[in-house]
């Protein structure tokens, strides 16, 4: 008998070419089938006789096949297969492009559904490449709301549609895991009825009902998921770190040393971490700050709090040049107050003992961690993933935390809180750092397990970055004015879409670009190459050249997006401008105007679409990330944020990341039910999906 667990082998109709196909979209059993969503819709659903039909129109025609035939063009070496199709109005020109064996399933005098575009054609009106199917048969690919699935070769969304259908009969067998208050409360459709409408929808309300209560489902199980997350960390025991009159005293030395005052927002992070810190439970708060708006510095107070205290901290960075850029930064804040400071990453092993830096081998590093001869190490993640041996180590600082999906930020978060060290009972603090703006809602789900602090502001006197966008014929102006910047001693970032050339987008490669920036527009300057594809270490290199100036121009892809500081570059060129969102622009741009000099960014785009050009306008007329990251979720969608494709979210929970009354509605009845039973037990069927959940679906 057929179950939700049957193995897809043993469904009929569906041989070993097939199963290996499917394979490819995750799906292994009956069940896999059946929550293989359709992401959109063909509406085809408008009948019309054919006397009715007007060009540029999709509809659905009913009729007799008249004539087929397939034809072979010398010129394109293209199989055309051509019809006429007629009913008691008319008749209609139909064709399809390289698919001769569909005159094998369609033969004059059949009755025929078309569901297409009407195009114009020589010989009159024509549908193109229509869906179609025999009258009587199935019904499921014309006159109706027709799902569309993520497909793989092999495997069509018509192939999905006819294999799925026959299953729908095990619905009834899908358990119902929303307690039943849940679903009376938030009027949602049964999980059977969901699903049957999902894939086959009676209407355009069917569907969104269905997909309404899906997508519940999965917001509901990430934010139950996240709240249970949280529980868990915060029911472990943390250092206490007391507010004391002398700790007062540090942290006001430390702030009169600064050549600035602290925003508004600097000044609330720290008090809410220090009293976070006070607390015997580990603190979990996210610091996310537009760029240049001072989340090491906070970081960094934080650090003074817990190393005057009396024990450890610790810094990761995603990658070696970030841990290099801290350790830098922490040794000219730190200067003066004896506080002890080790870099430890693949490539270096370096310490400051308070008053001056030297090399020391990693084995000696290793060995004054664990004795406590050290106040704050600097690293990787290979840090904690090495198991390095602290004395008392009470805070871990994570930047860059939004690189990281769910699972492996919970994953980061046990590794922490292994951490080998004498507090055999206490596990650190935990502070998480992000540079990329996201709306409030979107973080309350991706980031819901952590206390969010936000920085809006930027430092008083910081220069605004002078934002264009260049039209093509301005191009040579802009490459002259980037040839006095590089004179005045300046450096450069120029962005590119894509790594290699690409005939399908017309786009700046960054292998192309970097050759003919280096042959024909600036042969005089030192122009370095930087992308994904690089190996660690090439990167690490090429980053360190354009650091120390031995580089005039770095050609980039996205890699530079976070992370990167270069006080000398002044100078952002990002070409096709277009293809990228406003958050993530906004962090190109962010790369410059970091240090004394007035600095620029330059958008390169041959597009002539009116919308792109009101989109890149958002950009020259705002310098606030968070708006403009409010203004990508609404154009593009939550897939586009930077960080959010990486946080493993399923399909119908990222298409409701923008819908904020869903989110609310969601996070507000996940936690209903934790307050009621914290370990579920009421609820034996929701608690088995959540295991479930936390146990098969990856989300990474």
């Amino acid at each position: 008998m057929t179950t939700l667990k049957t193995s897809i082998e043993k469904l009929p109709h569906i041989g070993p070419r097939y199963v290996l196909c499917l394979k490819k979209l995750g799906i292994k059993t009956a069940g896999d089938l059946i929550f293989h969503f359709p992401f959109r819709y063909d509406d085809f659903s408008d009948f019309r006789n054919i006397s009715d039909v007007g060009v540029g129109e999709v509809v659905s025609v009913k009729g007799e096949i008249v004539e087929i035939r397939n034809v072979r063009t010398r010129r394109r070496r293209m199989t055309l297969t051509e019809a006429v199709v007629e009913d008691d109005s008319g008749a209609i020109q139909v064709i399809w492009f390289n698919q001769p064996f569909i005159t094998n399933n369609l033969k004059a005098g059949m009755s025929v559904s078309l569901s297409g575009k009407v195009a114009f054609a020589k010989e009159g009106l024509q549908l193109s490449s229509p869906a179609y199917e025999v009258l009587g048969k199935s019904g499921l690919h014309t006159g109706r709301l027709v799902p569309v699935y993520h497909e793989t070769e092999g495997v069509s969304s018509k192939w999905l549609r006819a294999h799925i259908k026959p299953l729908m009969w095990l619905t009834d067998s899908i358990e119902e895991f929303l307690p039943a208050e849940v679903l009376e409360k938030q009027d949602l459709l049964d999980m059977h009825e969901a699903i049957r409408q999902i894939h086959f929808p009676e209407d355009t309300t069917g569907a969104k009902l269905a997909k309404r209560r899906l997508a519940f489902d999965e917001l509901f199980l990430v934010q139950l998921y996240m709240q249970r997350q949280r529980q868990k960390w915060q029911g472990q025991k943390a250092v206490e770190i007391k507010y004391s009159k002398g700790l007062e005293a540090e942290i006001k030395y430390f702030l009169e040393k600064l050549p600035f005052k602290l925003t508004d927002g600097q000044k609330i992070a720290i008090w809410k971490i220090i009293k976070d810190m006070e607390k015997d439970s580990p603190m979990n708060r996210l610091l996310e700050g537009d760029v240049g708006s001072g989340k090491t510095l906070v970081a960094l107070l934080a650090v003074l709090a817990v190393v005057r205290s009396g024990y450890q901290a610790l810094i990761m960075a995603p990658t070696e040049i970030l841990a290099r850029q801290h350790f830098a930064e922490s040794i000219k804040r730190f200067s003066g107050t004896n506080i002890r400071i080790a870099l430890l990453t693949g490539s270096e092993s370096r310490f400051f003992d308070g008053r001056e830096e030297n090399d020391l081998t990693k084995e000696k590093i290793l060995s004054i961690i664990k004795k406590g001869e050290v106040d704050l190490v600097i690293g990787t993640h290979a840090l904690i993933q090495e198991k390095v041996s602290f004395k008392n180590l009470a805070l871990s600082v994570v930047d860059e935390q939004h690189r990281f999906g769910i699972e492996q930020r919970a994953q980061t978060q046990n590794e922490i809180a292994d951490v080998e060290d004498v507090l055999k009972m206490t596990v650190p603090h935990l502070l998480s750092m992000t540079a990329t703006p996201i709306p409030r809602t979107l973080a309350l789900t991706v980031y819901g397990d952590l206390d969010l602090s936000v920085l809006n502001e930027m430092p008083k006197g910081r220069q605004k970055i002078i934002t264009k966008l260049v039209a093509s014929g301005n191009r040579d102006n802009t490459y002259d004015f980037i040839r006095d910047e590089i004179k005045s001693g300046r450096q450069v970032f120029v962005i590119c879409p894509l790594i290699e050339e690409s005939d399908i987008l017309e786009v700046k490669s960054a292998t192309e670009e970097f050759e003919r920036l280096s042959k024909e527009i600036y042969p005089d300057f030192q122009i370095g190459l930087l992308h994904g594809k690089m190996k660690p270490k090439e990167k690490e290199d090429m980053m360190k050249k354009f650091a120390e100036n031995r580089i005039n121009i770095l050609v980039s892809t996205s890699v530079v997006e976070v992370g990167i500081d270069i006080p000398n570059a002044t100078v952002m060129l990002i070409e096709g401008a277009d293809r990228f969102g406003l958050a993530q622009l906004h962090q190109f741009r962010g790369r410059v105007g970091r240090g004394e000099y007035q600095s620029y960014c330059f958008l390169f785009t041959d597009s002539t679409s009116s919308k792109t050009h009101r989109r890149l306008k958002a950009l020259i007329e705002s310098d606030n990330g968070f708006d403009l990251a409010q203004k990508d979720l609404e154009l593009r969608g939550p897939g586009e944020l930077v960080g959010v494709r990486q946080s493993g979210l399923p399909d119908l929970a990222m298409a409701s990341l923008s819908d904020s009354e869903l989110i609310q509605a969601t996070r507000e009845e996940a936690q209903i039910v934790l307050e009621k039973d914290p370990d579920l037990k009421k609820y034996p069927k929701l608690l088995k999906k959540i295991e479930s959940f936390e146990k098969d679906v990856h989300l990474e």
